[in-house]
C-alpha cells in the first residue's frame, strides 16, 4: 500500500518497513475453539478480534530514494496502528510551544529522531504505546500516539502535552486571527495565529471624512445589531481597506472570532471546503450570559473581484451563489456567520444580488484622501507637505511621502514608436 506523499508542516505518510522496537506483523488470528456464540468474537492471542481489517487487506510499505527519515518515522508509527497491535490513535496540535518543550513523552524509549532545516521528529515507544512528536521552525508541533488501549493512548498525549503551550502576555494591541487554507492532503485546515492591530481611535485620520463617518458607526456595532451579512469595503489599491478590517476584528474581539480565508476561490468552488468552514467550529464567548456563549464568525475575503462583479454568475459558475447562501440563504441560516469583503471594483459594477437592500451590514468604499485632508495627515505626521504630488492622495501614498520611499525605477531614453504592418 502507497500513502500520500510528506506536506508542508504535517504529518508525511509515505511508509517505511518496521525495524527494532516496534511490534512486527502480527499472525493470522486463530479461532477458538469454543463455539459458544455468547462469549462473543473469537480472538487471536495478541487480543485482536478475527474480524479485524488487518486479517483481510494486506498491509506492505517500502522505502525508495525518494523518501527521507522523516517518512520513515511516520511509517514507523503507522505500522502498529494498521496492524491493530496498537489500534487507538490520539492526536493534538499546538501553534505556540514554550522554547523547552520537547513534546516527547517522560516515559518510554527515543526510537528515532530527525533534524531538519524546519522541523523537529521523534519517535518514542514505551509498553503497548509508540508517540510521533514533531516541532517545526514556526514555533508550533504536533503529537501523535497510538497505543493498545484508548486510555493509554489518551494517558501519553496529555504527558507528551501537558504544560508546553506557550503563554502569551495579553497585550491590548494583539488579537488571535484564524487563517483558513485548503492543504493538498489533509483538505480544509484552519491554524490560529495573533496578529497587531491598533484601536480605531489610533487609525481613524488614515480616512476621508466620509468613509470615517462610515466605518465609526461600523466599529460601533455589537452582536444584537448586526443587520445584514456582508461587509463590502470597496475602493482603490492602498487606501486601507486591510488596515481596517485589522482594526475590526480588535474592536469586536469581545462577541466575534475573525477567520481569514487565503483561498477564497478554493472555499466558494469546494462544497465541503465551504461546509467545513461553515459548520465546523463553534467559538465560545465570555461571560455567564446566554448571548455570550457562542461567538459570532466574520470570515474575511481580501480581493474578491471575479466572484462578486456583474458578470459574476456567468464566469464562476456556483461560486456566487454558494457566497449568497452562506449570507442570506439557507446555508447561514442558524450560524452567526459574517462576510467581509474587499474589493477594487466600483460598487456599480458589482452583481446587483450582492449589494441589494437587506443583505449588507455595510456597503463603505474607502477612497484616498481629498488634497486637504492629505495635506492635514502629513501636517499631523510633522512631515513634509511639499513631497505631496498635487490631488488626493492614498494611505499608501501619504506613508510613502512621509517615510521617504520613493520606489526603485530604472531611468531610460524616450524613443519614438513604430507603426506594425
Amino acid at each position: 500500500m502507497t500513502l500520500p506523499r510528506q506536506r508542508p508542516q504535517g504529518p508525511a505518510t509515505r511508509p517505511a518497513p518496521v525495524r527494532e522496537g516496534l511490534p512486527e506483523k502480527a499472525p493470522a488470528p486463530k479461532k477458538s475453539p469454543d463455539k459458544n456464540p455468547e462469549k462473543g468474537p473469537d480472538k487471536a492471542a495478541d487480543g485482536r478480534t478475527s474480524g479485524d481489517p488487518w486479517n483481510k487487506v494486506p498491509f506492505r510499505i517500502t522505502v525508495d530514494d525518494s523518501d527521507t527519515p522523516y517518512d520513515v518515522v511516520d511509517a514507523l508509527l503507522l505500522t502498529p496502528f494498521t496492524t491493530g497491535a496498537q489500534p487507538h490513535a490520539r492526536h493534538s496540535r499546538l501553534d505556540a510551544l514554550r522554547e523547552d518543550a520537547t513534546l516527547v513523552p517522560a516515559e518510554g524509549e527515543v526510537l528515532r529522531s530527525v533534524v531538519e532545516d524546519k522541523r523537529e521528529s521523534c519517535l518514542t515507544a514505551g509498553p503497548g504505546w509508540t508517540a510521533r512528536s514533531v516541532r517545526w521552525s514556526s514555533g508550533g508541533g504536533e503529537v501523535t500516539v497510538v497505543a493498545e488501549t484508548a486510555e493509554l493512548a489518551t494517558k501519553i498525549l496529555e504527558q507528551a502535552t501537558d504544560g508546553v503551550a506557550a503563554e502569551e502576555e495579553p497585550e491590548e494591541e494583539k488579537v488571535s486571527v484564524g487563517f483558513w487554507y485548503a492543504a493538498p492532503q489533509r483538505g480544509p485546515y484552519r491554524t490560529v495565529r495573533t496578529i497587531t492591530a491598533e484601536p480605531w481611535e489610533a487609525v481613524r485620520k488614515n480616512y476621508s471624512a466620509s468613509a470615517g463617518a462610515a466605518l465609526d458607526k461600523l466599529m460601533a456595532v455589537r452582536r444584537t445589531e448586526a443587520a445584514g451579512r456582508m461587509i463590502l469595503l470597496h475602493g482603490a489599491p492602498g487606501t486601507g481597506k486591510t488596515t481596517a478590517l485589522r482594526t475590526l476584528a480588535r474592536e469586536w474581539r469581545e462577541w466575534c472570532q475573525v477567520d481569514y480565508v487565503l483561498d477564497p476561490d478554493a472555499l466558494f468552488s469546494s462544497p465541503g471546503y465551504l461546509m467545513e468552514v461553515a459548520m465546523g467550529v463553534e467559538y465560545h464567548g465570555h461571560g455567564d450570559e446566554d448571548e455570550n456563549k457562542r461567538r459570532w464568525r466574520l470570515l474575511l475575503l481580501e480581493d474578491c473581484d471575479e466572484l462578486i462583479r456583474g458578470e459574476a454568475k456567468a464566469t464562476s459558475g456556483q461560486a456566487l451563489s454558494r457566497l449568497l447562501n452562506l449570507t442570506d440563504g439557507l446555508l447561514g441560516q442558524g450560524r452567526d456567520v459574517l462576510v467581509a469583503i474587499t474589493t477594487n471594483e466600483n460598487l456599480a459594477s458589482l452583481h446587483p444580488a450582492v449589494i441589494r437592500p437587506g443583505r449588507c451590514l455595510a456597503q463603505i468604499e474607502v477612497g484616498p484622501l481629498p488634497r486637504a485632508e492629505a495635506l492635514a495627515w502629513m501636517a499631523h505626521e510633522g512631515a513634509d507637505a511639499a513631497k505631496l504630488s498635487a490631488g488626493p492622495a492614498t494611505l499608501a501614498e501619504l506613508i510613502a511621502a512621509r517615510d521617504g520611499n520613493e520606489p526603485v525605477a530604472a531611468g531610460g531614453e524616450e524613443t519614438g514608436t513604430g507603426l506594425y504592418l
